[in-house]
């Protein structure tokens, strides 16, 4: 399987660098990428073929991924279009569905809508996939196993449930930050350093999260068990709770989903 990288930026390297550690030979892997100081920086770190030349690329793969910005993916598509020889097509461009990628294409059917987050700059992400109905299931396959080379993936039945996806997980390492933010600001105020705030507020957050994620018990029990009666913790719970912090985490969650409804729809206006 030859894949070739339309745009190479941060998630085109995770992903280029996570397929080279799966066993991918560099021969198999391929970029177009215009900027020609970025060209040359794909080659030397990862010793691949890149090139700005979209033709050639094209004309090497089983896979084309495309992994530009949503703005740049209607044009794209239009210089694609002639060069596609039915190749398994990836779009990794939040907000734009696969239905307005196939028409914009001229009715070509093989595409595959990837949300994966930047997590996976780490090879901890996690990819949400949707595939044209017309897809098979052996380029379902495919596509599960690159976008696998940076994290766990996850399909929808329906296209709008990208929408949800990019809510909680694309959108959500911003929210994590927040609150690392948040707390890393209250344990300064409280007397401690820059560097101990950090220390202790990174290390909480991936410490809760790999027991929760090794814990066969919910989250809403292993928080009980941490917030004993009459205690510290329950004192601070009971704080955001006054302030119903939430339902309004919720809440802006609820407004990141319709603002991907909206790039949608603004984007498959063209």
């Amino acid at each position: 399987m030859n894949i070739t990288f339309i745009g190479g930026g941060n998630m085109a390297s995770a992903l280029i660098s996570g397929l080279l550690q799966q066993g991918f030979a560099a021969e198999q892997l391929y970029v177009v990428e215009i900027n020609v100081e970025n060209c040359e920086k794909l080659k030397l770190e990862f010793g691949i073929l890149a090139t700005s030349d979209l033709a050639e690329g094209v004309a090497k793969s089983d896979v084309v991924l495309l992994s530009v910005k949503p703005q740049q993916l209607h044009e794209l598509t239009q210089d694609v279009m002639p060069l596609l020889q039915n190749q398994l097509l990836i779009s990794i461009a939040a907000g734009i569905r696969a239905s307005d990628i196939m028409r914009w294409l001229g009715g070509y059917e093989r595409v595959v809508r990837a949300m994966p987050n930047t997590p996976s700059l780490v090879r901890s992400g996690v990819t949400g996939l949707y595939a044209a109905s017309s897809v098979n299931e052996l380029d379902r396959k495919n596509a599960e196993s690159i976008l696998a080379a940076v994290g766990s993936t996850l399909w929808v039945v329906e296209e709008e449930m990208l929408h949800a996806v990019t809510a909680i997980s694309g959108s959500g390492p911003a929210y994590i930050f927040y609150f690392i933010e948040s707390m890393q600001q209250a344990a300064i105020e409280l007397g401690l350093t820059p560097v101990q705030a950090r220390q202790l507020s990174l290390q909480t957050f991936l410490g809760a999260s790999k027991l929760a994620s090794l814990s066969d018990e919910d989250v809403i029990t292993l928080r009980a068990r941490v917030t004993s009666k009459g205690g510290i913790t329950e004192r601070a719970i009971q704080a955001m709770e006054k302030s119903d912090i939430k339902h309004k985490i919720m809440a802006a969650i609820h407004v990141a989903s319709d603002r991907s409804h909206e790039m949608s729809d603004e984007f498959g206006r063209r």
